[in-house]
């Protein structure tokens, strides 16, 4: 083999896949999970956001549309059964007010892991209301949840901020 083709032979020249492999595999574990979590916080808190905003008139105005919907048209699916939310107003205050001020929490990084507990049990109740979402949304919903809960909001996060003020 001549000279010129042992210096391209990947293998002779230690640039082997295995090799390429370990170092891409290095660089990537040094991904800042601050972004990581930061990312995670704001993707899960846009669509509950949205949410939110179509169920107020203004401030604590409840839009009509919202009682309608608890009301109406959502129904938990419960052991096969179709049963009525209790209390639709008193519902549709309470998921319109979550839908906005989970998000405003996450967003921002304070009580994140309580914010996100509360996005994975309003993803459960969604989930019993709309059972054919469970793949396209509510899965996607309640890992990046439960992700937050088991790593927290991360260091670009008020949380981090109050820690480092106050001590852990």
């Amino acid at each position: 083999m001549s000279e010129a083709m042992q210096t391209r032979d990947p293998a002779r020249s230690g640039l082997n896949l295995q090799g390429i492999v370990e170092q891409l595999d290095q660089l990537l574990g040094r991904f800042p999970a601050s972004v990581t979590l930061l990312v995670l916080r704001v993707t899960v808190a846009i669509p509950f956001w949205r949410s939110g905003l179509t169920k107020w008139n203004g401030f604590l105005d409840l839009s009509d549309s919202a009682v309608f919907l608890f009301a109406e048209e959502f129904k938990l699916h419960l052991f096969g059964a179709t049963v009525a939310y209790p209390l639709p107003k008193l519902m549709a205050f309470l998921s319109g007010s979550a839908e906005i001020i989970l998000p405003i929490l996450l967003v921002v990084g304070l009580a994140t892991r309580f914010a996100a507990l509360g996005i994975l049990a309003m993803t459960a109740i969604i989930q019993l209301t709309i059972p054919d979402g469970w793949l396209s949304y509510h899965l996607p919903w309640a890992a990046m949840a439960l992700a937050l809960m088991t790593y927290g909001a991360g260091r670009l996060s008020a949380d981090h901020i109050v820690a480092r003020i106050y001590g852990r």
